[in-house]
C-alpha cells in the first residue's frame, strides 16, 4: 500500500504520459515529491500539454533515470509485461497503481462506489453518479459526489478536492484493477465479463483475475452487485465477503436475483418499483438495474432514482442515433471496442438484413467468428476499416464484406449503397488507436463525415 510518509523525500517515477499519468504526477508534485514522467512512446503534441514546471518528462523510451527513483506509479495503459517493469522488479523497486496512489491522498470517511465489467460501465457509472448527486442535493448535507476513473477525470485529478463524507463513483477498468492490491470499494459492481483486452492481459484467465480484484478486499458490511446470469460473475461471488445482490433480465440465471424486469418496470425484492430510463436495448435495462441496486442499498429513496431515470438522455458514442436522411438512420456506437459490445448493439435493432455495419480498427485478440449468427440475423453488409481488416475478412468466412480501409471510405460506401428503411451503424468491435486518438474522436469523425455527405446531397438537390 502506498503511504506518502514512507516515501517522503524519494523521487517518484510515473510510467506513462497519458491522462492518468499526468494527473498522478501533478498530485505527487503538489504534495512535495520530485517527479519524473517516463513514456515509451513519442507524443507529437507533448509540448502543448501543460504541466507544473518542476515535473521532469522523458518521451520516446525509458532511460536509466527511472531506476534512480524510489518508487514507481504505473499508468493503467502500460502493459504488465513491459521490459521496464521486469527490470524494475529485479531491482525491487516498489510499483503502485494510479488508482491506489490517488486514494491514499484522500481523507477517511468517504464512500467508494466502483463499477466494472466488460460492457456498460460508463452508462451505469453515469446513472449512479447522477442519482447520488440528486440525493445529496435533496438532503442538503453538503456531500459532494465525484464521478471519475475510466470516465472523465482520473481519480488523481479530484483527489485534492475530496473531503470527509463525500462519495466517489469510479468506473474501474481491468487495467486499473490488475495493478491494485489493496483497493476496497464499499459498493462494487461487476456488470458482465466477456472476452476483451486479451492482448493486454495475455488471455482470459488474467482478464478475469483482474476483474475479480474489485471484490477481493471487501468486508462483511460492504456490498457487491453482480449480473446473475453471467457465469464468471457467479464464479467470482464465491469469494465475496459482503452482501451480494444480483440482477438479470435473462430468464435463466445462475444466482438468485434481487430485481426483475416485467417489461415496463424494475421490480425489486424489497418492494420498490422503478421505470428504467428510455435507452435503447435490453442491456441498458440491466445497467439501470445495477445502478438502482447500488443506490437503494446506499439508502437513496426510490423516488430519487426514478426522478433521475425519467430525465436521463442517451450518451454519446453508445448506440447513438444522430442523423436521418432519405429514410436511412445513422447510428454512432464507437464505444463498442469489443465483440460483445457490437453484438449488444446489433441485438438492439429488429431482426432483418437492413444494417450496414462498419467493423474494424486495432484488433484485441478475440475471434470475429462469434459475430456470424448476428450478422445473418441483422446485417446486410459489413464494411471493414483499419488494421484488423484482414483478420475480420478471414474469420467471417465469406459473409458479404466490402473492404474500405478508412472510415471516410466506409461512410461513402454505405451512403451510396444503403436504401430507405436501412441503418448505417458504426460499431467497430476494435479499439480506435490505429487511426484515431480514442473512440470519442472516431465517433466524432464518423458523425462529421455523415453530416458532410448529407449537407452535400441536400445542396446538390437544390441546384
Amino acid at each position: 500500500m502506498f503511504k506518502k510518509e514512507k516515501f517522503a523525500g524519494q523521487k517518484a517515477c510515473v510510467l506513462g504520459f497519458g491522462r492518468s499519468g499526468r494527473a498522478i504526477a501533478e498530485l505527487l508534485y503538489a504534495h512535495g515529491f520530485d517527479v519524473l514522467i517516463s513514456e515509451q512512446a513519442v507524443f507529437p503534441n507533448a509540448d502543448s500539454v501543460h504541466l507544473s514546471k518542476g515535473i521532469e518528462v522523458e518521451l520516446g523510451g525509458h532511460t536509466d533515470k527511472v531506476f534512480e527513483c524510489g518508487f514507481w506509479v504505473k499508468s493503467p495503459g502500460v502493459l504488465p509485461f513491459s521490459p521496464v517493469l521486469a527490470a524494475g522488479k529485479k531491482r525491487k523497486i516498489p510499483v503502485f497503481s494510479e488508482l491506489e496512489t490517488a486514494l491514499s491522498f484522500m481523507p477517511k470517511g468517504i464512500r467508494i462506489f466502483a463499477v466494472t465489467g466488460t460492457n456498460g460501465k460508463t452508462t451505469t457509472t453515469t446513472l449512479l453518479g447522477e442519482v447520488l448527486k440528486e440525493d445529496a442535493l435533496n438532503r442538503g448535507n453538503g456531500r459532494s459526489v465525484y464521478v471519475c476513473g475510466n470516465i472523465g477525470n482520473p481519480v488523481s485529478k479530484i483527489a485534492s478536492a475530496v473531503k470527509p463524507g463525500d462519495d466517489l463513483v469510479i468506473e474501474v477498468s481491468s487495467y486499473q484493477l490488475e495493478d491494485s492490491t489493496y483497493f476496497r470499494p464499499n459498493y462494487a459492481c461487476i456488470l458482465n465479463v466477456t472476452p476483451d483486452h486479451l492482448d493486454h492481459h495475455q488471455g482470459m484467465k488474467n482478464y478475469i483475475k483482474a476483474k475479480g480484484k474489485v471484490l477481493k478486499n471487501q468486508r462483511e458490511r460492504d456490498v457487491l452487485v453482480v449480473n446473475g446470469a453471467d457465469a464468471v460473475c457467479a464464479e467470482l461471488v464465491e469469494k465475496a465477503k459482503g452482501e451480494v445482490l444480483a440482477f438479470s433480465t435473462h430468464p435463466k440465471h445462475l444466482l438468485k436475483t434481487d430485481v426483475f424486469f416485467d417489461g415496463d418496470e424494475l421490480i425489486f425484492s424489497k418492494g420498490q418499483q422503478i421505470r428504467p430510463p428510455q435507452l435503447k436495448g435490453i442491456h441498458n435495462v440491466e445497467n439501470a438495474m445495477a445502478a438502482s441496486l447500488m443506490a437503494l442499498t446506499a439508502s437513496v429513496p426510490a423516488d430519487t432514482v426514478q426522478d433521475v431515470f425519467n430525465r436521463f438522455q442517451p450518451m454519446e458514442h453508445r448506440i447513438e442515433p444522430f442523423a436521418y436522411h432519405r429514410g436511412i438512420v445513422y447510428v454512432n456506437d464507437s464505444k463498442a471496442t469489443n465483440l460483445d459490445s457490437t453484438i449488444t448493439a446489433l441485438k438492439s435493432f429488429d431482426k432483418g438484413s437492413n444494417v450496414w455495419l462498419i467493423l474494424g480498427g486495432r484488433d484485441k485478440g478475440a475471434s470475429y467468428e462469434v459475430l456470424i449468427p448476428y450478422l445473418k440475423d441483422y446485417c446486410k453488409r459489413v464494411l471493414t476499416i483499419g488494421e484488423a481488416m484482414d483478420k475480420i475478412e478471414r474469420e467471417l468466412k465469406g459473409y458479404p464484406v466490402t473492404r474500405c480501409g478508412t472510415l471516410e471510405k466506409a461512410v461513402e460506401t454505405a451512403m451510396n449503397g444503403a436504401s430507405r428503411g436501412e441503418t448505417v451503424l458504426l460499431s467497430p468491435a476494435c479499439s480506435s488507436f490505429d487511426q484515431f486518438k480514442d473512440y470519442e474522436e472516431r465517433g466524432r469523425v464518423f458523425k462529421r463525415l455523415v453530416d458532410a455527405h448529407i449537407f452535400k446531397d441536400r445542396t446538390d438537390k437544390k441546384k
